[in-house]
């Protein structure tokens, strides 16, 4: 049975409740920033709840703070100011001192990509995988679904720092079941001549995109890489290895240190010489307002732009080796 929709935050603050209840060193530090579940957390654990207001600096600090006195710290926000208006807080404050200290601070940043599409391109977040990528000790995670939001949570018990970067908007489960250990979950098909790797919200795109093109008699496979730290690169190379294409697809920059950047190091490294070919959001700012899908048109991000695109590389691609 299907679950029903949730937004990705109610599903991982739900779980952080949950949790709560038996285990006080959970704490959860807000920059000003709720939901119907931070109430219920406010009213239940009061005293291991703390909004610093419209402060993201001070966030860091003070979830620095709690977790050097042994806190397992929750910090709060919206995705591109907990991980644009703090870098340097986060850089110094967690990533260099959680080197020679214990600690344990998971950074919720909800928004990713274009998921706040009426607040134009301050609160639209096509830079945080880039941004988060560049510190070493932190782990970027990037579910693409309520349930593997929830799942998430289960990583945030062991020390380190971490990043996840939650949807704003309600989207459809694209599967049940656990995650597991490999940092990527099969969403479509069990071989083909294309490979999808998608993250967060464009693995529902990728879905569409792999449907369309095996109505063009093109077979190909999705994957859903949500863990873009720690995946298992051998088995994502097994999937990659002797296809016509290989496709990413992120809402994010190309160009500029994502997934893409992500994907070319893992075929450099394993001598995949499989043409690639990086799908994302262009380069520069749009400041057009409209619905996600207007917005993806725009940006040549669309179900159908993908397919021509796939389409000409892998006519391009059999066209070279008759």
């Amino acid at each position: 049975m299907t679950s029903k929709p949730l937004a990705m935050r109610d599903a991982f603050l739900t779980r952080l409740l949950g949790r709560m209840d038996s285990d006080p060193s959970l704490f959860l530090v807000t920059a000003d920033f709720g939901s119907p579940v931070i109430d219920a957390i406010r009213s239940r654990h009061g005293s291991r709840f703390i909004n610093v207001g419209i402060a993201e600096q001070g966030l860091i600090n003070v979830s620095a703070g709690l977790a050097l006195e042994g806190f397992n710290v929750f910090a709060y926000a919206i995705a591109p100011f907990i991980t644009m208006r703090c870098f340097e807080q986060t850089r110094v404050n967690l990533c260099l001192l959680s080197q020679v200290r214990p600690m344990s601070v998971s950074l919720v940043g909800v928004g990713a990509g274009y998921s706040y599409v009426v607040s134009g391109p301050t609160h639209q977040c096509y830079e945080d995988i880039s941004i988060m990528r560049t510190l070493p000790n932190v782990r970027v995670l990037s579910p693409s679904d309520h349930v593997s939001a929830g799942d998430l949570f289960e990583l945030c018990h062991e020390p380190g720092i971490r990043y996840l970067r939650l949807d704003a908007q309600v989207l459809p489960v694209l599967a049940e079941g656990n995650l597991d250990g490999t940092g990527l979950r099969r969403l479509h098909g069990e071989a083909g001549r294309v490979a999808l790797v998608s993250t967060g919200f464009m693995s529902h795109t990728a879905i569409a995109v792999a449907r369309g093109l095996e109505e063009r008699g093109i077979s190909c496979t999705v994957d859903d890489l949500w863990d873009l730290s720690r995946f298992d690169q051998d088995h994502l190379a097994a999937h990659l290895r002797d296809r016509d294409v290989i496709v990413s697809l992120e809402e994010g920059f190309t160009g500029r240190g994502g997934l893409d950047a992500v994907m070319q190091g893992l075929l450099r490294e394993r001598a995949i010489a499989s043409p690639y070919l990086p799908m994302g959001v262009p380069p520069a700012y749009g400041f057009e307002l409209g619905s996600r899908a207007e917005l993806h048109r725009e940006a040549g991000l669309d179900d159908e732009s993908c397919i021509r695109a796939i389409v000409s590389a892998v006519m391009e691609k059999t066209g070279a080796t008759r």
